[in-house]
Parts: structure tokens; C-alpha cells; sequence
């Protein structure tokens, strides 16, 4: 197993497109055809990670934060940390992978795990993603049009919340007239032919349309294909910024508190009040997320749960909603859990180990 089959995997989950477009995932440091010996998995990368790794003589570390998110003026191996890291990983064959937004925007990814984490039920995407589909018609011969439907679906195309293989077909009459330089599948050069086709429609996400027409033209029995590609502006299901659900159960405000403390192993927090009487709908964004509050307004939520909030921001609710900074750490580290459970089952037959950093990246500590 080579570390960008691993990649491919990360990036048919959370792809890289989706990420905010000032963003860095992807690989950061190393050797993607490398052979895989084995994965470790961590927040963000420190010295301390590269030593566990080395350790344990595993050749993949995959971090949540970029370890090269600002393009480097110098690389001082004696001065810089950084360069040190990046020292010690090329001298012990280490690649370093990232991902980062596309996986806080991703289906399942770091805010839906953070609502799994408090035990939140009726989870959906604080706000979808928009205007990042393109609707892929094809006219296909009636005797094609299945093989060519599952060459749409194979490609990602199809997708609609929980349900794949959406598509539309209507018939009609299709026709052409090659020149002297054709040469038509069906009928003759030269001559106008007419023939039953089918109108076969799919939604693609925008960045695998250039994958998906390349599979289309290979896969289609006509010499020309007729393909259309139409941006719509519709959400995406399955893509979006933060996440809502509901307790089981309303809770006080102080049980609530409590309740967090207890599910994210939080030391404390900090938050602004509000004239809540009772939580039950939760909003979530792990990192930083304080711009989602509209949305969270919006949809009526009684706590927002984010991380790195500005003395300003705590003011900006105006005791409209509960607004708890619960840490940026505590927010995304519960992500790994599902990061390690997909690779370990993307990797069993391989016998390849999955760890976790037995450590804490977290720079921040707490006086008592």
C-alpha cells in the first residue's frame, strides 16, 4: 500500500476542493508513491510526534492542522523548529500528510464528531455548502444507457444526502450527420441519422466533473459525445459548515454546563449567558467558528459550542443564544477517532497499524 492510495481514500471522504480556499491539505512533507509501514495520527505536528513515529517506525503521520500553511522564506535547520521537523522527516523517509477544512466541512468529519461526542441526535449541517455542483447530462443509445449510468455513479456523480445513484432519463430522438472524416458507431458518414437516445441526468460536485467527462468520453460508445455541464446554485448535501441537533432530553443550563465538561474532558471553558431556560437544540463548529452564529440564529439553537472567541464576539449575542468556548483542541481532537477507525478498516487487509499520538498537542495549559 502506497501513502497516496491512503491519500485517494482521505480525499474521496473529505476532498481537497471542498477545503476553504486559502487552505493547505494535502501532502505536506515526504514521499507519496512511498510503501506505507505503518500511520500515526495527531492534531497538528510537533517534535514529539515525529520522535513517537520514529520510535515506532511508522513512515505516515497524518495531522487535522497543516504543518506548511505560510509559504517559507528560509529553512534554517540550527534556528528553526519548523526546519527541524522538516529535517527529521526527510532523513527518516517520513511523509506528512494533511487535512484540514475539507475535513471540518466534510460529511462526518470534525463538528459532526464533536455532536456524536455529546450525544446529539437529529445531526444535520449547521448551513450546506451552495453553488459548488454542476448538473452532468449525457445523450446516450437506449441499449447504453445503463452501463453508461453506472460509469456516472462509479464517478461520485448521483449523490443527494443520504441517498446515491440519483439520476433522471427522459427519451427522445437524437441526430447527427458525420463529416468525411467521421467515423459513427451507428448509421453512415455522411448521411443524417436519427436514433433513440436517452436524456441522462446526475449531479456532480465541481471538482470531480473533469474526472467524471473523462470517464464519460472513454466509456461512451459514440465517436462525439453530447455532454452538457450545468452549475447550479442548490445546496449540498453533503457538504457544509458546522453542525445542529437535539438532546435526547432538555437540560438546565447548569446540567448542560456540567454535561459538556464531562463529554469533552474540558478543564473549564468560557462562555456568554442567556435567558435560557432550558437547552435542548445545539449548534456546534469545532475550531474556530464564531462566524456561524448567524446560522445558529437563525435555526433557533439555544447554545452555540466553538472555539477562539473574541472578547467582542461574547458581546455581539446580546444574550441572544448561550455562546460556550469549549477550546480549539478540545473541539477537534475528537475527530481522530473517526479518522483512525476509516483508515484502520481502509487498511485491515494489508496488516498495516493505525495509532493515535499517545500524547496532547495542545499548547495551551491551565493554572489553577
Amino acid at each position: 500500500m502506497q501513502c497516496k492510495e491512503i491519500f485517494k481514500f482521505i480525499e474521496n471522504w473529505a476532498p481537497k476542493a471542498a477545503a476553504w480556499p486559502k487552505d493547505n491539505p494535502g501532502l505536506q512533507v515526504g514521499y507519496s508513491d512511498n510503501n506505507v509501514s505503518g500511520v500515526l495520527l495527531c492534531l497538528e505536528v510537533t517534535p514529539k510526534v515525529v520522535e513517537e513515529a520514529i520510535k515506532k517506525k511508522l513512515n505516515l503521520i497524518i495531522s487535522h492542522h497543516p504543518f506548511l500553511f505560510r509559504p517559507l522564506s528560509k529553512i534554517d535547520i540550527r534556528q528553526d523548529q519548523q526546519a527541524k521537523i522538516i529535517e527529521s522527516l526527510i532523513k527518516n523517509e517520513i511523509t506528512l500528510y494533511s487535512a484540514h477544512t475539507n475535513l471540518d466541512f466534510t460529511k462526518d468529519g470534525v463538528s459532526f464528531q464533536l455532536a456524536k461526542k455529546l450525544g446529539l441526535n437529529n445531526i444535520q449541517f449547521l448551513q450546506y455548502s451552495e453553488s459548488n455542483q454542476c448538473k452532468i447530462i449525457v445523450f446516450v443509445p437506449e441499449t447504453d444507457v445503463e452501463r453508461i449510468s453506472e460509469v456516472l455513479f462509479e464517478s461520485g456523480c448521483g449523490n443527494i444526502g443520504e441517498y446515491s445513484g440519483c439520476s433522471f432519463r427522459a427519451s427522445g430522438i437524437g441526430t447527427f450527420k458525420g463529416s468525411e472524416l467521421s467515423s459513427p458507431v451507428i448509421g453512415e458518414k455522411g448521411k443524417l441519422e436519427t436514433v433513440k437516445e436517452i436524456k441522462l441526468e446526475a449531479l456532480a460536485d465541481k471538482w470531480r466533473v473533469n474526472e467524471v467527462i473523462a470517464k464519460l468520453v472513454k466509456a461512451h460508445p459514440y465517436e462525439e459525445p453530447a455532454i452538457d455541464i450545468i452549475p447550479v446554485n442548490n445546496y449540498n448535501k453533503s457538504f457544509g459548515v458546522g453542525t445542529i441537533g437535539e438532546l435526547a432530553n432538555p437540560m438546565t443550563k447548569n446540567d448542560f454546563f456540567r454535561y459538556v465538561t464531562e463529554k469533552l474532558n474540558l478543564k473549564n471553558f468560557r462562555y456568554a449567558d442567556a435567558e435560557v431556560n432550558e437547552v435542548k437544540k445545539v449548534a456546534l463548529c469545532g475550531g474556530s467558528g464564531f462566524e456561524v452564529l448567524p446560522y445558529a440564529l437563525k435555526q433557533k439553537a439555544d447554545v452555540l459550542i466553538t472555539a477562539d472567541v473574541k472578547y467582542h464576539n461574547f458581546l455581539d449575542t446580546n444574550g441572544c443564544i448561550l455562546l460556550i468556548d469549549a477550546g480549539h483542541y478540545e473541539t477537534e481532537i475528537v475527530v481522530l477517532d473517526e479518522v483512525e477507525k476509516r483508515i484502520k478498516d481502509f487498511l485491515k487487509d494489508d496488516k498495516i497499524s493505525v495509532f493515535k499520538f499517545s500524547g496532547s498537542t495542545n499548547p495551551i495549559n491551565y493554572y489553577r
